[in-house]
């Protein structure tokens, strides 16, 4: 049986996030937890959230062992971006790109 999150607007760039969520797919829940709670990265802590919260959707139904999950898939899809414009050289203007992103983590029993 799964249990998924789902974070969406999350204002980390969709390329920086999917390095770290490469890395704890297939693992067991308590594993990729334990996991990001010692990465340096930003969005360790963002994902190491919505995969908590995934474990904890998962305790709410009777049918599912806690102990049992594991990441079956996390995906990171891009979400709405903020433009905003930085002034350059001789009156022209460049386009900053401001990426979020929507973190979807869903957990199945071994």
């Amino acid at each position: 049986m799964e249990a998924k999150a789902l974070a969406r607007h999350i204002r980390i760039s969709p390329q920086k996030a999917r390095l770290i969520a490469d890395l704890v797919r297939g693992q067991s829940a308590e594993a990729a937890i334990n996991t990001l709670r010692f990465m340096p990265k930003k969005g360790a802590r963002i994902i190491r959230k919505v995969i908590e919260s995934a474990v904890a959707n998962a305790s709410l139904n009777e049918a599912i062992d806690v102990d049992t999950l594991y990441v079956k898939k996390i995906y990171i899809d891009g979400g709405p971006m903020l433009k905003r414009i930085r002034p350059r050289a001789m009156g022209r203007a460049t386009r900053i790109l401001k990426r979020s992103s929507h973190i979807t983590v869903v957990l199945d029993e071994q």
